[in-house]
């Protein structure tokens, strides 16, 4: 399976908004500070951002980096947006509804659409973008998000402006997995074949004008916008920097106005100080210490309760998140996510409980190997240092990135299938994303091993939930028992943050996933 997987999308709201005609539209949204402080919207200028290179082609369909994708955003949409509350907001779609019980989907399309190159919107286009995205051969990076869900020959087009899934199997959340929250499914052209960076055609605020792999990319206000009066930005440049560093002395010295991927621990000292101004919020990415459960010393529940009692998490959250985010209790409902539970006790930092359970267990003196790429290195020293101080010793084991994900990812791969290791996953649309692969039994990315009837009852009763009542008890239920079984940790979860120049426009935002939606940019 490749790395490229774990990387998709973010985030998820209420269930309330999905099962009857979600997503109503109201209207084009009016221009921001028209009757507030920050007065009528200034039109005109060009925004300019950095970002490091894009390691792979910009190509929609198979794009997994944040640069490709901010690329993208600005000229293609989806049917739905997610908000930086991860609220399903109407794009391309102006509405959905649910039937079968959850296993059909039908989408009014929004009227009028047209690409940039003025060829209209209809059924049959969406339907040639998600026919796209689930053909195997098509390498699309969204087609895990899809899999037990829906497969090809699953969409159909009722009438010209309608569009219908017919699902694998039922699950409520499925408008997340035609929205942002699922990077890939932007809507192409149906002749699309994958020359995006030459002229990307798209129904987006603005249409890429030069692309240049080295140096960046610029793009201009796309006359034919759905959305009247929008974009109020004349254009954007994209500037690519070296590294991270170097993106942020551009910052510093104006050369730049804003950033496409801030990093929290370079960016958040810099809030307050001067013309720059840190925007944050919450998020559902995670770093997750995978213990073995199949293997001694993790095969002992209270092992496991042991290693997540030795951790400090608000000392985790500071150092490793910059304090942006939010505690996390070894369990994969981030708070962000609606139906996230409340009244689980937050777990914390306790010696005397450590001591207590190993003795339970019959460890008279533990040891364990944590294996981790270079990304969490920090992390992994964090680890060792804290749970050293309550008498666990761990031995480091750093593997090159292309080593941690290479070998046969059935059987040997070291993120799959060592004692103990830190992988680190991109926020997810819904959290069914985390947990089907990563706890449930035989999932796909089971590191740890992990098999519960009752979690798999839990984790369907979930996905199948037509009421918010219902579905936060299955949350409930699902989060009780990772809390207790403990096959990962969860210290804390990743929030997002964007720094830009304030003295020259506003509006811009930080996003959960690092998304970019520059149309409601203005100048000050």
């Amino acid at each position: 399976m490749d790395r490229r997987m774990l990387l998709s999308g973010a985030g998820a709201a209420g269930l309330a908004a999905l099962l009857s005609a979600c997503g109503v539209d109201d209207g084009p949204a009016a221009d921001p500070g028209a009757t507030g402080s920050g007065g009528p919207v200034q039109r005109g200028g060009t925004l300019r951002a950095g970002s490091p290179p894009p390691p792979t082609a910009v190509d929609p369909v198979s794009m997994y980096d944040g640069t490709a994708i901010g690329i993208v955003q600005l000229v293609a949409e989806y049917l739905i947006w997610l908000d930086k509350d991860f609220k399903l907001v109407p794009r391309l779609a102006e509405s959905w509804q649910s039937a079968d019980g959850g296993r059909r989907w039908t989408f009014k399309l929004r009227p009028g659409v047209t690409f940039s190159d003025g060829t209209p919107v209809d059924g049959e286009t969406v339907k040639a973008s998600f026919d796209r995205l689930l053909d195997p051969a098509g390498k699309s990076a969204a087609l895990s998000a899809f899999e037990t869900v829906l497969s090809a020959g699953g969409v159909s087009v009722p009438a010209p402006g309608t569009v219908e899934f017919k699902l694998d199997r039922p699950f409520s959340d499925f408008p997340y997995l035609v929205s942002a929250g699922n990077y890939n499914t932007v809507i192409l052209k149906r002749d699309y074949a994958g020359d995006f960076t030459k002229g990307g055609i798209g129904t987006g605020p603005f249409v890429l004008k030069t692309y240049n792999a080295s140096t960046g990319a610029t793009f201009v206000r796309n006359e034919r916008y759905w959305d009247p009066g929008r974009p109020y930005l004349d254009g954007v440049e994209i500037k690519f920097y070296a590294d991270d560093q170097a993106d942020l002395l551009a910052l510093q010295g104006g050369d730049i106005d804003t950033q496409i991927l801030s990093r929290a621990h370079l960016a958040t000292p810099l809030a307050g100080t001067g013309a720059i101004t840190v925007d944050t919020v919450k998020g559902t990415g995670v770093t997750v210490l995978t213990l073995r459960t199949d293997q001694a010393p993790f095969d002992r529940k209270e092992v496991r309760q042991a290693v997540a009692y030795g951790l400090a998490r608000p000392a985790i959250l500071q150092s490793i998140g910059s304090n942006v985010g939010d505690l996390g209790n070894d369990h994969l409902l981030a708070p962000l996510f609606a139906a996230a539970p409340t009244d689980l006790p937050q777990r914390a930092l306790d010696k005397a409980k450590v001591a207590e359970l190993l003795k339970a267990a019959g460890v008279t003196e533990l040891t364990f190997k944590l294996t981790f790429e270079p990304p969490a290195k920090d992390y992994a020293v964090t680890i060792q240092n804290q749970l050293k101080q309550v008498g666990i010793a761990v031995e480091l084991d750093q593997r090159s990135s292309k080593d941690f994900y290479g070998g046969d990812q059935a059987k040997d791969t070291p993120w799959l299938f060592t004692q103990a290791n830190l992988v680190g996953w991109a926020g997810r649309p819904v959290p069914s994303q985390l947990i089907i692969p990563m706890v449930k039994s035989g999932g796909t990315w089971n590191g740890s091993k992990y098999a519960n009837p009752a979690l798999d009852a839990a984790a369907d009763a979930y996905d199948t939930a037509t009421t918010d009542a219902d579905r936060k008890t299955a949350a409930a239920t699902v989060a009780k028992i990772l809390h207790e079984d403990v096959p990962v940790v969860i210290a804390f979860w990743s929030g997002a943050v964007r720094a830009y120049q304030n003295r020259k426009f506003r509006g811009v935002q930080a996003h959960p996933a690092q998304y970019v939606d520059f149309g409601s940019v203005s100048k000050v």
